[in-house]
This record gives C-alpha cells, sequence and structure tokens, in this order.
C-alpha cells in the first residue's frame, strides 16, 4: 500500500484542477439535475467530444423530463443519432417518464431513491448525486480506478471492477464534505487528461508519492482484447437503426434486405436482435419500425 497522504493529496489535486479544469457545458452553474443526469448517460462509453453537441441539443430540445416523456421512445433513439449503445436512450425516456409521473420533474437527491429509477446504476446514481447536489458520496469510474490502482496500489491498470474500489476512493475524499463533490471531479478530471490508459503523463501529475511511479512503473500485465467493429453484429445492428432513424415512416423487408448482403444470417440476427431489445417494433403488415411508433404508423 502506498505511503500516500489524503489531505496533500486532496490539496495538490485541488489546486492542479483549479488551472486545468475542462470548460464542459454540463458544469455550468445553471446545469439543473435532469441535464446533469442526461450527461452522464451519455458519457457511459462515448468520448466527450461526441457527447457535447449531442447533450447541447437534447437539453434544448428536451429541458425537463416530462418533455422527453411526451416525445415518443422512437423519436427519443432516432435523437440519439450515432452516439453507440442505443438501449442508452430508451432507458432515459424510461426515466424521464419515471421522472415525470412519480416525481413530478424533480430528480432524486439521494443514491438510494435514484437507484430505483429505470437505466440508473450505482455510478449514475452516485455521480447525480454527487455533481448535481454536491453530496459527499465517492464517485468510481475507470478514470478514478486507474488513478487509484497506481497511485494507491502500484498498479499500472486499474484491473477489473472490485468491491473495495468504493471504499479506495471514499478514504481519499476530503473530511469536508463541501469540498468532497469538487475533489471527485477533479480525480476523474486527472484520469482522463494526465493518468491515461496509454501513454499517461507522469511528469505533469501533481499526485505525491504515486506508488506505481516509486516501483519503476512497474509494466501492465493484463492483456486487453481489441474488440473490432468491422463485420460484427453490433455493425448491422447499427446499420439497421440508421435506416429507420433516417425513415420518416415503416421500413419494408426490401430495404431490410439490401442493408446488409454480405452474410444474411448476421443480418437477420441482427433485426431479431433489435427486436429482442424492443428498439424495433413488428406491424401487422410485416413492416417495421421504431420502437413506440407502431401506433402511428400503422396508417401509414
Amino acid at each position: 500500500m502506498s505511503d500516500i497522504l489524503p489531505n496533500a493529496f486532496q490539496q495538490r489535486l485541488l489546486t492542479w484542477f483549479d488551472v486545468h479544469e475542462r470548460d464542459l457545458p454540463w458544469r455550468a452553474e445553471s446545469v439543473t439535475p435532469w441535464q446533469i443526469l442526461i450527461s452522464e448517460i451519455m458519457l457511459q462509453q462515448t468520448p466527450v467530444a461526441r457527447v457535447i453537441p449531442k447533450w447541447l441539443e437534447w437539453v434544448q430540445r428536451w429541458p425537463v423530463p416530462s418533455a422527453m416523456a411526451e416525445s415518443g421512445v422512437g423519436e427519443v433513439v432516432r435523437a440519439w443519432g450515432k452516439l453507440g449503445y442505443p438501449r442508452r436512450a430508451m432507458r432515459l425516456h424510461e426515466c424521464a417518464t419515471a421522472l415525470a409521473t412519480r416525481f413530478d420533474d424533480v430528480v432524486p437527491s439521494d443514491v438510494e431513491t435514484l437507484l430505483t429509477l429505470p437505466g440508473i446504476g450505482d455510478y449514475t446514481a452516485r455521480a447525480v448525486a454527487c455533481f448535481a447536489f454536491d453530496q459527499s458520496v465517492p464517485v468510481v469510474d475507470i478514470n478514478v480506478r486507474r488513478v487509484i490502482a497506481r497511485a494507491v496500489h502500484g498498479r499500472g491498470d486499474a484491473g477489473n471492477p472490485a468491491r473495495t474500489d468504493l471504499a479506495d476512493a471514499q478514504a481519499l475524499l476530503p473530511d469536508d464534505p463541501a469540498r468532497a463533490p469538487r475533489f471527485s471531479a477533479a480525480l476523474m478530471e486527472l484520469g482522463a487528461l494526465v493518468c491515461t490508459a496509454k501513454n499517461p503523463r507522469c511528469g505533469d501529475c501533481p499526485v505525491p508519492d504515486c506508488l506505481w511511479v516509486e516501483l519503476g512503473k512497474p509494466a501492465v500485465t493484463t492483456v486487453k482484447k481489441v474488440q473490432k467493429f468491422a463485420g460484427t453484429d453490433r455493425q448491422v445492428r447499427g446499420l439497421l437503426l440508421d435506416e429507420f432513424r433516417g425513415s420518416a415512416g415503416p421500413v419494408g423487408r426490401d430495404r431490410i434486405d439490401a442493408i446488409w448482403t454480405t452474410d444474411i444470417g448476421q443480418r437477420e440476427r441482427a433485426l431479431d436482435s433489435l427486436l429482442a431489445d424492443g428498439l424495433l417494433e413488428t406491424l401487422p403488415d410485416g413492416r417495421f419500425c421504431l420502437a413506440g411508433e407502431s401506433t402511428r404508423q400503422l396508417g401509414t
């Protein structure tokens, strides 16, 4: 275990953050908890640069949960565009509906209640409680886990999530609850900008007594599999969804069959998975439409 001193860690990291904090739109003082929740859902497995324009568009279009709830789920999936993992859009629509009907458009402030919302897992609940309501709760993403793995445990990478992750983050939080949310944001920022997975900029790191550095930066032994995209079911699913997002009406079999001719079985498997996930619906005449649009499309 590192001899890292929490007080020194906190002060140097916060001083660094005062200078290097990115000007991200969801960090503005005027941003609401609902808009922060949207940003946290969008940022899962998606780079910040891709999220910013989509987030700006969404918070203008759906400034409160009820506005999104009143839109069809298909419209939300269509607006999701190419952010990836479109089931997040469906779950966000479900969450908006729950907030509108159960909470009068008010996002709950406590982790336990946030966890009762559709699509809200432990990370998102803690992130919203921390960043939207200034609560002193540990927030652990891959960037935080990587910083702690190196600075505290002397490991080169974060490894797999563990039950001890929250306790490790909690141990580093300032005793002053008022400073904790900003410290959590700074810890994430350090992992995103300096203590990166590849080519970490240790010379720019403000953290004192990093155990990984003290140990001579032991090589990372975990072998990560690079997931290809071209030719995968995920690519075919994306191509099929693109057809529906760009269509003003139902999509027939002829158009679907023309989308992917390389492997017919793969195309059918992708179509079946979209139907099983609830992203698409089947019309009585055999055509298909985005989720929630079957009633509107029956007369098309």
